[in-house]
């Protein structure tokens, strides 16, 4: 028996201390540990597969929240069957004690319960998705009908060649910005995620 952390991010900017902090609280060896930064649209993610490939029977798979395990309705509810019907896993979500398959439970009442909670977090993950989406697509509106709206358009490498330009003195930010097509403060951005500023 083997017990298994699943952690995922959205992206690669974002940070995965506070799931990782999950492991203080649990017994967790760090081969077992998994770690996707890409969206939870679906459970296409190379290393919840790879960790769903090693699941046996009798282990146990902890997520921080039912959101961090993904955010599509349909594929939580199908991976959640295949974890405790088909593979014999067991599931803690630490955030929420009614979801934690360890506790043998043949009251009818309290596993109803657990399925509807199951449910209702799904959809919530799923529905705070959408609303996601919906607010990043108002806002580029809103900042294309202003005029502020660059898309990024140019590559990592593109971008370091111009920052050792910039190192080297011979382009300033402003200049920078026209070189690769975009704005100023897309150029701070990236100085400040790569750590250079």
């Amino acid at each position: 028996m083997a017990n298994y952390l699943y952690i995922r991010v959205s992206d690669k900017s974002q940070n995965e201390a506070r799931q990782l902090n999950d492991l203080k609280k649990i017994d967790i060896p760090a081969e077992n540990v998994f770690v996707d930064k890409m969206s939870g649209k679906d459970f296409s993610r190379t290393e919840y597969q790879k960790m769903l490939s090693q699941l046996q029977e009798g282990d146990l798979v902890y997520f921080h929240s039912i959101d961090r395990m993904g955010r599509n309705y349909d594929e939580i509810i199908e991976n959640w069957r295949i974890i405790t019907k088909e593979i014999k896993a067991d599931i803690i979500v630490l955030d929420m004690p009614l979801l934690n398959t360890t506790i043998q439970n043949d009251n009818l009442t309290t596993r109803f319960m657990a399925d509807i909670v199951l449910q209702i977090l799904s959809y919530c993950a799923e529905h705070e998705r959408a609303a996601i989406l919906t607010r990043q697509k108002e806002g580029i509106a809103i900042a294309k009908a202003e005029g502020k709206y660059c898309q990024m358009t140019f590559t990592k490498e593109a971008f370091f060649e111009v920052y050792e330009e910039i190192r080297a003195g011979r382009m300033n930010i402003t200049q920078a910005a026209k070189a690769l097509g975009t704005t100023r403060n897309t150029i701070y951005a990236k100085l400040k995620e790569y750590g250079l500023r």
